[in-house]
């Protein structure tokens, strides 16, 4: 399994960086790559064109409905449906209840932009996990400001396919028991760290510090710690000294272009 970072600015793109936006890609057993996009905020199709062919995705997993997470769906249509080689078939999208409700309000009531025929759109149910090729995608419930889905990503690891690993995806969060659910037994944590101690205290139920996703890490036993979605207005050194505060394994600050291999 691979993760490559394609936007990892929080709440609105930065001057380096597109909002939030993963790449998940692996191989099956006959050798064929199957490819998962975990949320495509402001700015991210760029990233993506550069990957490759961006309509050759398997699937599309929205954590929830906030335009950093979700607003490029509208250019991705468009790219989809109107490529000189005509439309493409429809691709499974996973997402919180509203969300087709929500790609046709970014969109507007130009009948252009119109992506009921690019996007078959499907409800997250944490009681269902979703299988696309070789991963398998669990949604948990996060504790965030609207509704809102970390996603874990079980599949193969690519220095040993026999081997199974597991990334876990917060989306936006709060600490509570879907953050530690998540974090538990994770290869990889992929966490946001929108806020910094001390100056968002007030501010629960939305947002992650460095430190709570440290922490989390740390209850979960996580091997890796990887901090996204920090604001333009946000230090990651001081993000990344919290989380080392509390945690004592590996910890990073994702990067555009950055890959993983799990």
């Amino acid at each position: 399994m691979r993760l490559t970072v394609l936007g990892c600015a929080g709440s609105f793109p930065s001057a380096t960086s597109a909002a939030s936006a993963y790449l998940v890609q692996a191989q099956g057993a006959d050798g064929r790559t199957w490819s998962v996009l975990l949320d495509l905020g402001n700015g991210a199709l760029g990233p993506l064109q550069a990957l490759g062919d961006p309509t050759a995705l398997d699937a599309v997993a929205i954590s929830h409905l906030h335009a950093d997470h979700c607003a490029d769906l509208v250019v991705l249509n468009v790219l989809r449906r109107y490529r000189p080689g005509g439309p493409c078939p429809a691709v499974p999208l996973w997402g919180p209840v509203g969300t087709a409700a929500r790609i046709a309000e970014l969109g507007g009531t130009d009948p252009a932009t119109d992506s009921s025929g690019q996007f078959d759109v499907r409800c997250w149910d944490p009681q269902v996990p979703v299988q696309v090729g070789p991963l398998r995608l669990e949604p948990v419930a996060m504790n965030h400001s609207v509704p809102a889905f970390g996603v874990r990503v079980v599949g193969p690891s690519d220095a040993d396919p026999a081997r199974t690993v597991r990334l876990a995806y917060t989306g936006d969060t709060d600490a509570g028991p879907g953050l530690d659910a998540l974090a538990s037994g994770a290869d990889l944590l992929l966490a946001e760290a929108a806020y910094h101690e001390g100056r968002d205290d007030a501010s629960r139920g939305v947002h992650l510090t460095g430190r709570r996703a440290g922490e989390a890490a740390r209850r979960g036993g996580t091997a890796h710690l990887v901090l996204t979605h920090l604001p333009a207005w946000n230090d990651p050194l001081r993000a990344l000294a919290e989380a080392r505060e509390v945690y004592s394994g590996r910890v990073d600050m994702a990067a555009p272009g950055q890959v993983y291999v799990l």
